[in-house]
């Protein structure tokens, strides 16, 4: 299980595990934990147009974004020069970023911002917390005037290796996947925002036709439906989307029936996006780098396959690997990244039939893009390069969903994840 680990994390992500990813805080429509908005005007540190901006007409660019500032966070991996979880101020005009603050954590390669904007919480992605096989969770307040992290608690996260978080639309609950040994678990939020000890849990089984990334299950994201009625966990060990019925008072998941959706053999599903329409879920494959889409039954928590697609180029033979999916806060268009080819693919939706059209793909500029997050205002995308050490930033066209560089590319350390704060 440990070789399996470090292939996932790559060369410079390696980690002693026993038994078995930060990036911006995004806008992430893959689910409602990830698409809480409503922004704090204290904390993003928004300023207003003036009446006589917002009236006028612009017939030969595109809108500009209302906001003027945003604060970001990132979450890295610890194993070369990061130390945690970094803290940067965006300019919502120019996309520039400025480093305003660090926290110390561990491993922190996946964050999600509460409902509150108040609290913050990361997956330490270890497999050795205090003297256990496991991984942990920790739990941040949120500064309201600079946005800097005040550490609350670290808790046991119930399994090992974990790697993606999500919390619930009344912020009682985080929901956690480890890629470890494929267990996923529910963990209440106290009342002083702090987390709480693993509440309910569920250990996925099963493997798929890939020997050596298809050993054993693999649970790598763990989404709650835009309800809140059901769970949806993408098991890349499985080629499944493990689905659940949620019940957040009790803070307890069981088991839903039909209990999964298939993915095609040896697809690996990584992450998923839920349309704004509430009936469309897009699946990233990050084995066989394609996107599955579903009919989705908001009643039942059932999924009918569409369609696959590949996220690459016909012509492109190098080896690749899927990573984030996302869908601009328009509904219109949909993007995934390709590490490998190093791209963000670009397509537009049918958001009647839920069928894809390929757009094109923007380089990345930068090695192995893990992770990317649209800004509130679907006018810039910020991509994480993971084996670069770098973020990105690029313009997005509001009527043709291309990306374009925004001149923006600075240093940041095993970049892996990235949250705005207003989501």
């Amino acid at each position: 299980m440990h070789s399996q680990f470090q292939m996932r994390t790559f060369a410079n992500s390696s980690f002693a595990v026993m038994g078995a990813f930060i990036s911006l805080v995004g806008l992430g429509v893959a689910g409602v934990a990830e698409r809480a908005c409503g922004q704090n005007s204290a904390l993003s540190l928004a300023t207003g147009r003036s009446k006589a901006e917002k009236s006028s007409k612009r017939t030969s660019k595109e809108k500009e974004p209302k906001l003027e500032k945003l604060l970001v966070y990132v979450g890295t991996y610890t194993t070369g020069k990061s130390k945690g979880i970094y803290l940067y101020e965006m300019n919502a005009k120019t996309g520039a970023l400025t480093l305003k603050s660090v926290q110390d954590s561990v491993n922190p390669t996946f964050l999600i911002v509460a409902p509150d904007h108040r609290h913050l919480y990361s997956i330490n992605e270890i497999g050795d917390f205090q003297g256990t096989h496991n991984g942990s969770v920790s739990a941040f307040s949120i500064t309201p005037e600079t946005g800097e992290l005040l550490p609350l608690n670290v808790e046991n996260s119930g399994g090992s290796g974990p790697c993606f978080v999500a919390a619930d639309a009344k912020g009682k609950n985080l929901l956690v996947a480890h890629y470890g040994d494929g267990l996923v678990s529910v963990m209440p939020i106290k009342a002083d925002g702090s987390v709480a000890k693993v509440s309910s849990s569920n250990q996925h089984t099963g493997m798929g036709v890939d020997k050596n990334r298809q050993e054993g299950p693999h649970a790598h994201s763990f989404y709650l439906d835009p309800a809140n009625r059901f769970a949806l966990s993408a098991d890349l060990g499985t080629d499944k989307v493990m689905i659940y019925k949620y019940d957040g008072a009790k803070s307890k998941i069981t088991p839903n029936d039909p209990a999964f959706a298939v993915l095609p053999p040896g697809s690996g599903p990584r992450h998923m996006a839920f349309h704004q329409n509430g009936k469309l879920l897009f699946v990233i494959n990050e084995l066989n780098s394609t996107i599955t889409g579903f009919h989705y039954n908001p009643n039942k928590g059932s999924m009918e396959a569409i369609e696959t697609v590949s996220t690459l180029p016909a012509d492109f033979k190098g080896g690749n690997s899927t990573a984030e999916i996302l869908i601009h806060p328009n509904g219109k268009f949909l993007y995934g990244s390709n590490r490998g080819h190093d791209s963000i693919a670009i397509f537009k939706i049918d958001a009647t039939t839920g069928k894809l059209a390929l757009i094109g793909h923007e380089p990345a500029q930068c090695k192995t893009p893990r992770n990317f997050r649209l800004d509130p205002t679907g006018h810039f995308m910020i991509v994480a390069g993971q084996d670069s050490s770098n973020l990105v930033v690029f313009r997005v066209d509001q009527t043709t969903g291309k990306l374009s560089p925004a001149g923006v590319n600075i240093e940041a350390p095993n970049p892996v994840c990235i949250k705005f704060l207003t989501q």
